[in-house]
């Protein structure tokens, strides 16, 4: 599956535009990672914790997307969109929505 967020895919030629797709994925920071996360805030610098935790929730999103792209007969999705937002009381929550256009090329 090519994935790109450009609208076109350089030395392929799309042959058929099959739909917009999406997906999202949700995790919750739970209070051990909080509390590292909150460690490292105050003695500066990354934070590891949360980036991989960021990099969980952005890889479980692309792999729906690309899941469901397949599922109508894309060998390809162009333009994806990645939003990330965090939600749920205290904003303990990160959710990230993928999109793009399955196609095939």
């Amino acid at each position: 599956m090519i994935t790109t967020t450009t609208p076109t895919i350089e030395g392929h030629s799309i042959q058929q535009y099959l739909g917009i797709v999406s997906a999202e994925s949700i995790i919750g920071a739970n209070i051990f990672k909080d509390i590292l996360a909150g460690f490292r805030d105050i003695a500066g610098g990354r934070s590891e914790t949360y980036e991989k935790v960021v990099d969980e929730a952005r890889t479980i999103a692309m792999n729906e997307l690309i899941r469901k792209a397949e599922s109508i007969g894309a060998n390809a999705i162009v333009g994806i969109d990645l939003d990330f937002e965090t939600i749920g009381a205290g904003s303990s929550m990160l959710m990230v929505l993928a999109t793009g256009t399955a196609v095939r090329v």
